[in-house]
Order: C-alpha cells, then structure tokens, then sequence
C-alpha cells in the first residue's frame, strides 16, 4: 500500500490512529466537562495518572495499572465532594496535591524506574505500542458508547440539574458515572498527549465550538472536528518542522480557542449566554 510520507513508518501510523481515538473519545467527554464546569477535574484527573504510575513502578507492576487505578478512584473521590462548584473545586484541589505529593514520594522512593512515571506528564505520541494502541481503541470506543447510552439524562442533567432533579433523573449517579467516564479518558490519554497537556484535547476544541454554536448537536460534530484538525495537523507539522508533536497539538488548541474570541466569535458568546444550550 502507497502511504502519505508521514504513514510509511509504523509509530507515525500508531501515533495517528491513537491520536485519532483519543481526539474522538475526549472532544465529546470534553464537550461536556466545559458544559458541566468540570475542567479542573479533567486538568486534576490526568495529573493524578502521575502517582498511579509512579506508586504501581515501585511495588514492581505495570505502570498503566496503577495510572488506572488511580485516576478511577481519584473520580469516585471527587464524586463525593458533591456538586457545589466551590467546595468541589476545593476538594479537587486537595486530591489532586495529594496525590501528586504521593507521585514525588513514590519516584524518590524508588527512581530507577522513574522514567515511566515521569514520562506520564509529557506523553509519547510517537511512541505507541501496539498493546496501547489497541487498549486505547477500546476504551474509547466503549466512552464513545457509554456517552451515547447515557446522552439524554447527562445533557438534561448537565442545561439545568434542578429540573433533571425534579423529573426523576438521577443527578447524583450520573454525575458519578461521567466522571468515571472521564477518568477512563484519561487514563489512555496521558501516556499518548502527556497530563500537562491534556487540556488541548479536553477543553480547548470543546471552549472554542461552545463559543462558537449555541446548538449541542452541532457543538459535539464541531469540536471533534477541532479536536481532529488539532490532532492530524500537530502530527502532520512535527513529522516535517521535527517538532515534539504534543507541543504542535497544544499549540494549535490555543489557536482556535484564541480564535473564538475575536470579536466574531465573542457575538457567538454574548448570544449564547442570553440563551439556553440546544440541540
């Protein structure tokens, strides 16, 4: 088969088909993490895959183990600091220095197998295994497909909770099963964007098509694309400029969130806010 010159090697072709499941899976979980004013989470959540990483090196298991296991536990953690946007942003904060004072704790006990751990927090998209390309595909294509389950209750529980509440829909649990969901996201997405930069992919193509459309249906289908574009075009411009690549990612998140608030896109905000989200 006749490849586009970044897809003859094996990595690039890895690198890519990763990027492209995390892209898909995180812009929708991500849609909703700026919808629901979670980003903190999502920021606290892959910082968290620090210590699990470190923590599961230490005792002599594998490091996406202990990433996992972690990072789960630290959503059920923040589920039950409630949904008060004060008292759970200060509760997030806590776990997340917690558990980043355990992460340094861990590397300093043990350092001779650091390098993993520590390579949580930068990511290595160029560096996919086959192994981690095929768990991260399936992992996103069961978030794609929990989401899509659980679509009606999370959108009605995300525009306005009383009401949801008021209807019979259970808030509290599907709070709960998002940010599991979130942190399964995660999870697969650190070792591939790195935990300082997962925000490229969770927030900023989620801000700047919410800024953009006021309309949730469109608003998912333009943030994958961002998410994507983003994705496709970071890789695409390391391969040739020899780049890191997660930096070319972040990169262009900045620049289409920096976009949406140009003055076109600040009329798209005002608008929005003086309207409830739609489909």
């Amino acid at each position: 088969m006749i490849w586009p010159a970044p897809l003859d090697m094996a990595f690039m072709r890895h690198a890519f088909a990763a990027g492209t499941c995390i892209s898909i899976a995180g812009s929708v979980v991500g849609y909703f993490v700026v919808l629901r004013r979670q980003a903190f989470a999502a920021h606290a959540l892959s910082n968290v895959g620090f210590a699990g990483a470190a923590g599961a090196s230490l005792v002599g298991f594998d490091p996406m183990l202990g990433l996992f296991v972690f990072v789960l536990a630290a959503a059920l953690l923040m589920a039950v600091a409630g949904e008060d946007i004060g008292h759970r942003d200060i509760s997030v904060g806590m776990i997340l220095m917690f558990s980043l004072g355990l992460g340094v704790l861990f590397v300093n006990l043990y350092s001779a197998n650091a390098n993993a751990a520590i390579g949580i927090l930068f990511g290595s998209v160029l560096g996919i295994s086959t192994g981690q390309l095929e768990l991260t595909a399936g992992v996103s294509l069961l978030v794609v497909l929990l989401l899509a389950a659980m679509f009606r209750p999370l959108r009605f529980a995300s525009l306005n909770p009383a009401a949801a509440r008021a209807s019979g829909v259970p808030v509290s649990l599907i709070s709960t099963l998002f940010l599991l969901i979130l942190a399964a996201t995660a999870a697969i997405s650190v070792p591939v964007i790195g935990a300082l930069l997962s925000f490229a992919i969770f927030v900023g193509p989620a801000a700047a098509a919410q800024a953009w459309t006021g309309r949730l249906g469109t608003g998912i289908a333009l943030t994958i694309v961002l998410a994507l574009v983003e994705t496709w075009g970071g890789l695409w411009f390391s391969y040739y400029v020899n780049v890191p690549a997660t930096s070319c990612i972040a990169s262009l998140s900045f620049m289409f969130y920096a976009a949406s608030w140009l003055p076109a896109g600040r009329s798209w905000v005002l608008r929005r806010r003086n309207q409830p989200v739609g489909v």
